[in-house]
C-alpha cells in the first residue's frame, strides 16, 4: 500500500505529527520500533514540565502560547486532563532571560527574592541573594498519557501506527519515499523523521547527539510543601548545575533532576540504563542544599536520553538532499512541551514544503547550525 506520509518514530513528536497529518485528510503510517509509549527513549517518567517564560529565546514564545492551545485540544479529544497549571519559577542565572521573554511578550509575572519566595512556596530553601521569577502559567504535561491520547486520536482518523517493526533504511526514488522495515516495505510521497535519540542513525547529516540523563523521586519529610498547588515548578541556574523540578504527582515523590546530569554522549542502543549511587548523590547534593524537606527516602529512580543539538535549540527543516523528507530533531531536554506544536509544524513541512504560520522559524534550521 502506498501512504501520503510515513512518520518515522512515535514517541511524543511523531504521535502528534501523525495526529495532525491525519485530521489534515492524509493517509499516514506511523513506524515505532519499540512499544507504542516505552521507557527507551525520551518521553517517560510521568510528566515534563511547561513553562511560558522561555530562557532558551523569546522566539520559543508563540510556539508555546500554541502548545497551550494544542494541549487543551488533545485533552478535550481523550477526555483526560494532560495539563496542569501550577505556577512556574526560573531561579538563579537565568533570571535576566525569563524576564526578556515576558517583557518582550507581555507575560504576567513578578520577581521574587529568595525570602519571598520561601514564605510563598515554603519548599523552597535558596541562599539569600539568589532571585527568581514567577510565571503563573507554568506546570507539566502527562508526556507518556499525552503520546497514548494522540495515537488513539490519529487511529480514530485513519492513521495506522505500527509498533516493533524497526526502520533498516529509506530511500528516495522516482520521487517517492520508500522504506525498509525488518518486516516488510512501504512507500509514501512524504517521510517525517521524528525519531528521538536514534535520529541521527536513520539520518547521519543531523548533529544530534544523545546524552544519558537520570531522574529521581524522593518522598519528601514534609510532603504537604510539594503538593499539587502548594509547589511550582522549576527552572534554577546555580554555580553547582543546572536543575529542574516539580511536584508531587503520579509517584509518591517530588521529581528532581539535572540538566546533562554526568554529561554522558551515547549510543542509545547500549546505554547503561541502571541508576548508580554516584548518579543519586549528584541529586541528592542539591536536594539537600535547595529543597531539605524532600531529601527522605527515595521513592524512584530512572534514565532517560535528550538528544542534543550543537546550540540546544531544536531542529525542524526539512532534509537539504530530499525535499521531500522533513526532519525534527536535536529537543536537547526541553522540547516535549512542545510536541503538539512541533507535530503541527511537522504536518506543514510535509505537506506545504515549510510552515507559514509561525513568523519566524529560522531559529530552528539545519543551516544555523
Amino acid at each position: 500500500m502506498k501512504y501520503d506520509v510515513i512518520v518515522l518514530g512515535i514517541g511524543g513528536m511523531g504521535s502528534a505529527t501523525a495526529y495532525h497529518l491525519a485530521k489534515r485528510g492524509c493517509r499516514v503510517l506511523g513506524l515505532e520500533q519499540f512499544n507504542i509509549g516505552h521507557d527507551l527513549g525520551s518521553s517517560h517518567g510521568v510528566n515534563r514540565i511547561i513553562r511560558l517564560a522561555y530562557v532558551e529565546d523569546p522566539r520559543y514564545v508563540p510556539l508555546l502560547r500554541r502548545a497551550y492551545e494544542l494541549w487543551r485540544e488533545i485533552e478535550h479529544l481523550a477526555n483526560e486532563r494532560l495539563l496542569f497549571i501550577t505556577g512556574g519559577l526560573d531561579i538563579g542565572s537565568i533570571v535576566q532571560a525569563s524576564l526578556r521573554s515576558c517583557r518582550e511578550h507581555g507575560l504576567p509575572h513578578e520577581r521574587l527574592d529568595a525570602a519571598e519566595v520561601h514564605r510563598r512556596f515554603s519548599g523552597y530553601r535558596l541562599p539569600k541573594g539568589m532571585a527568581a521569577v514567577y510565571q503563573p502559567d507554568g506546570g507539566f504535561v502527562l508526556s507518556e498519557r499525552a503520546i497514548l491520547a494522540y495515537v488513539t486520536a490519529a487511529q480514530a482518523l485513519g492513521a495506522e501506527i505500527h509498533a516493533r517493526e524497526a526502520v533498516r533504511q529509506w530511500e528516495v526514488k522516482r520521487g517517492q519515499v520508500v522504506v525498509h522495515t525488518d518486516q516488510d516495505t512501504y512507500r509514501a510521497a512524504k517521510l517525517v523523521i521524528t525519531a528521538g535519540p536514534w535520529a541521527a542513525r536513520v539520518a547521519p547529516l543531523l548533529p544530534a547527539v544523545p546524552e544519558r540523563q537520570v531522574l529521581i523521586w524522593t518522598q519528601p519529610r514534609r510532603p504537604e510543601y510539594f503538593r499539587l498547588g502548594a509547589f511550582p515548578v522549576f527552572n534554577m541556574a546555580t554555580n553547582e548545575g543546572h536543575y529542574y523540578g516539580m511536584p508531587i504527582y503520579g509517584v509518591p515523590g517530588f521529581k528532581f533532576g539535572k540538566y546533562h546530569h554526568r554529561g554522558e554522549a551515547v549510543d542509545p542502543d547500549r546505554m547503561d540504563r541502571d541508576c548508580h549511587p554516584e548518579d543519586e548523590k549528584i541529586l541528592r547534593d542539591a536536594i539537600r542544599r535547595y529543597f531539605p524537606d524532600a531529601d527522605g527516602p527515595t521513592m524512584a529512580m530512572k534514565t532517560c536520553m535528550f538528544t542534543n543539538s550543537p546550540d540546544g535549540h531544536f531542529i525542524l527543516d526539512l532534509h537539504p538532499d530530499f525535499p521531500q523528507v522533513s526532519i525534527a530533531a536535536g529537543f536537547s531536554g526541553h522540547g516535549f512541551k512542545f510536541a503538539c506544536v512541533v507535530g503541527e509544524i511537522m504536518a506543514d513541512f510535509a505537506l506545504e514544503g515549510g510552515c507559514s504560520r509561525f513568523d519566524d522559524l529560522s531559529l530552528f534550521s539545519l543551516s544555523s547550525r
